[in-house]
């Protein structure tokens, strides 16, 4: 078993961390199912389906069931040991929608920027 990763929100450059607050707006409930499966992503990495799948250009996303037959998203990725959570949603579509990838890619890049 490897080492665990460090889990970091993406903080806007106004101090917001958007994660942080969609996962705050979820149910007790629905917010200890999401933060489960994040853990399985820090304490487990690599991890494949059904809780991890590989998006593009080094993203992926942790996927969770919550309640009413509804399922989250939570788009990261990973460098030097960090889980980088950049964006999460409710998936209301089969293919992950362009503008959420779109969002995440941006806010990747932001963080590459600085760690360079």
């Amino acid at each position: 078993m490897g080492s665990s990763l460090s889990v970091i929100f993406f903080r806007s450059p106004g101090g917001r961390e958007p994660v942080r607050d969609w996962l705050m707006d979820l149910s007790v409930e629905d917010r200890k199912r999401v933060s489960v499966d994040i853990r399985t992503v820090q304490f487990g990495w690599p991890v494949g389906m059904p809780v991890c799948r590989p998006l593009k250009n080094g993203l992926w996303e942790v996927r969770t069931r919550i309640s009413h037959g509804r399922i989250t998203r939570v788009i990261f990725f990973i460098h030097a040991d960090v889980v980088y959570l950049l964006h999460g949603f409710i998936k209301k579509t089969q293919a992950t929608p362009k503008s959420d990838l779109e969002l995440a890619s941006k806010r990747m890049n932001n963080i590459r920027k600085g760690l360079s």
